[in-house]
């Protein structure tokens, strides 16, 4: 059974996408069964695995049950993908009539957790319905923090949150870690922010850090994770060492 992990911050902009992306892509090139599922309304993931987010069959046809999870799955040389399209963005506003309606995910996930080794779920940036969903999904989150001044705002909402989900909805969701983006090593503030992290999060933070890269912009504008735009990549070798720390722990 599939290992199901929400990449979630509320805070925008902190690399939850490039880093869902290029962490399923380097799980497949290990020789792993991966999903990606894209349950962001934005549908970045699924354009940045080269999968057209125009498609009329994605995730949310499957939450509401239009669709089988299996034949909405889009498979690609970088990954399997479970995509988003625009109808997900006023999902968060129809599924609060639906019974289960914290579950939704959960339930189109089980129909696909055989086939894979690890569901990697993509979340908005919000702590709305659809995060509550992938944290029901989940068996543990990975928490991109940019390192920058705000990284640690916003990083109490969220556990109090993943705390009364554990409580009441979800009692296996764990901290698979922390992982530091954007990260410039020669700037003070950065080196402070890592120490103010590991400090917060002793055990959890990643060895790896991913670092500010030009090329790693780059790769989604052409519809392809960074090991197929540049292997050779500063931002290639931190995912792919991720992807490696990553397995190190769950293997």
């Amino acid at each position: 059974m599939a290992k199901t992990v929400a990449i979630v911050n509320q805070k925008g902009g902190v690399g939850k996408t490039t880093s869902c992306v290029n962490l399923c892509s380097a799980m497949k090139d290990a020789g792993q069964r991966v999903l990606l599922c894209d349950f962001d309304p934005q549908a970045n993931a699924t354009s940045g695995m080269g999968v057209d987010k125009t498609l009329s069959k994605g995730v949310y046809e499957v939450v509401i049950g239009e669709v089988a999870a299996k034949d909405a799955v889009v498979s690609t040389k970088y990954g399997d993908v479970l995509p988003s399209n625009k109808a997900l963005a006023g999902a968060g506003i129809e599924l609060i009539s639906m019974d289960r309606r914290e579950y939704l995910l959960k339930d189109a996930l089980s129909q696909l957790a055989e086939d894979y080794d690890f569901i990697f779920i993509d979340c908005p940036p919000s702590l709305e319905l659809l995060t509550l969903n992938a944290l029901c999904a989940a068996d543990s989150i990975l928490v991109p923090v940019q390192g920058e001044y705000f990284a640690l705002e916003g990083l109490s909402d969220l556990l109090n949150t993943v705390r009364i989900v554990r409580r009441s909805l979800n009692p296996r969701l764990e901290l698979e870690g922390v992982l530091l983006t954007m990260f410039d090593g020669r700037t003070n503030l950065a080196i402070q922010v890592a120490d103010e992290v590991k400090h917060y999060f002793p055990g959890k933070v990643y060895t790896t850090v991913i670092p500010r890269n030009v090329r790693l912009s780059e790769a989604p504008s052409h519809g392809k994770p960074i090991f197929a735009y540049d292997r050779t990549s500063r931002g290639a070798e931190a995912y792919g060492a991720l992807a490696a720390e990553f397995l190190h722990k769950n293997l």
